[in-house]
């Protein structure tokens, strides 16, 4: 065999070896966020403001149905989202704890919300149905999808909340069919004892939800967290939003920005097919102490290094100082254990919540005393101290 002919050979192979090879999807994956306050505030235009760059679309709890308190519509500052300018989708929450979803009322529900809203200015893309089904009811769920999509207008996508549970039916293919896309839910799927998120599983969940239909789906992803009270009936109470009154130590648990980060790089690298992006949940208010922060939740979303950045500052007047403690990084981060101040002449000093201050000879030590957490881009007081001099280049933070 001629040198020539090996050569043609050869690349014939690689050709071959190519053509039989899936192409790797490497476009961009979307970064959508849910907006699930049901009382807006003013806070909802800043943080909308700040997040606008980094996340395409919004997807806006927007109608919700439980038994017994029946429909309830979130109050949405209308205005503010057509300022906004990105693509809406309507979520519509049908509790999972109803016996059944009557056809006609659902969809004549749906159909009055978004004649309202186009009366407000707002043009919708879609439609998400956040509905909590068992696996057994998922043949019932689809043939609801495939009446409602009948009654809704023509430019409206529609998709809907998914389980991981689901993978174990032979319906979930079917259900899949009647939609345009499925955003499937990786986190405070599972008992919270056990935490709200694991990536690992999260990432298994994906690949087998990528083999059951060729339509679009998305990761609903966390950037919360949540309390855990005590019961008389043994499972955890959650606390997230809204405060729960009852007795009992409370156990915080946070989405791990840096766990959720590595999972973000790997779907970027090694996408499952038809993933089409991540949604995060949900918004960041300013004084929301129970989500992430922008810095963070934006930082997450590009790709960005996680770094905290501790910043001690003080204020004197009449040789009284303020001591405060900034994060000036972009990842939220629990309150460093302690706190060294070289100092000169201190007569007294007093910590604030969550410290305790000891004096020793040239030295103020501040000891956590109590869990919690300082957004980037924020600062809080830490304590006071009477001194003839505090020394900031030999201060130092250790976490």
């Amino acid at each position: 065999m001629s040198a020539s002919v090996c050569v043609r050979l050869c690349v014939l192979l690689f050709a071959l070896l190519l053509g039989g090879c899936e192409p790797r999807d490497t476009t961009a994956l979307d970064q959508q966020l849910y907006i699930w306050q049901r009382q807006w505030t003013p806070a909802h235009g800043d943080a909308l403001s700040r997040t606008r760059a980094d996340f395409s679309t919004l997807r806006v709890l927007a109608l919700q149905a439980f038994p017994g308190a029946g429909w309830s519509r979130a109050r949405i500052d209308a205005p503010l989202l057509k300022a906004d300018g990105r693509p809406l989708i309507a979520v519509i929450r049908l509790d999972g704890q109803l016996k059944s979803l009557d056809q006609a009322e659902v969809s004549a529900q749906i159909l009055q919300l978004l004649a309202d809203w186009q009366a407000q200015g707002l043009t919708p893309v879609g439609v998400e149905i956040d509905h909590d089904a068992g696996s057994a009811r998922l043949p019932a769920y689809a043939g609801f999808l495939t009446q409602l999509r009948g009654v809704l207008p023509a430019s409206l996508k529609l998709s809907i909340t998914a389980l991981p549970s689901w993978l174990g039916s032979r319906e979930l293919p079917a259900l899949l069919a009647t939609v345009d896309s499925s955003v499937l839910q990786v986190h405070a799927v599972s008992d919270p004892r056990h935490g709200l998120f694991d990536p690992q599983q999260a990432r298994q969940w994906a690949e087998r939800w990528a083999k059951v239909s060729d339509k679009p789906f998305y990761l609903a992803l966390p950037a919360y967290g949540v309390a855990l009270l005590p019961s008389d009936g043994g499972a955890p109470v959650i606390e997230s939003e809204v405060p729960v009154p009852g007795l009992g130590q409370r156990r915080e648990l946070m989405a791990d920005p840096v766990q959720l980060a590595k999972l973000a790089r790997e779907l970027r690298g090694d996408r499952p097919p038809h993933l089409a992006g991540l949604i995060w949940f949900r918004l960041p208010l300013q004084g929301d102490r129970r989500a992430w922060s922008v810095e963070t939740l934006g930082a997450v979303a590009r790709g960005d290094e996680l770094i905290s950045r501790w910043q001690l500052t003080f204020s004197e007047k009449d040789g009284l100082f303020d001591i405060r403690l900034g994060n000036t990084g972009n990842l939220d981060s629990p309150l460093p254990e302690q706190v060294s101040l070289a100092v000169e002449g201190c007569q007294a000093s007093d910590a604030l919540a969550g410290y305790g201050v000891q004096q020793r000879p040239g030295q103020l030590l501040f000891t956590r005393r109590s869990e919690g957490r300082l957004q980037a881009g924020s600062a809080r007081a830490l304590g006071w101290a009477r001194c003839s001099r505090i020394d900031q280049g030999a201060s130092h933070v250790r976490p």
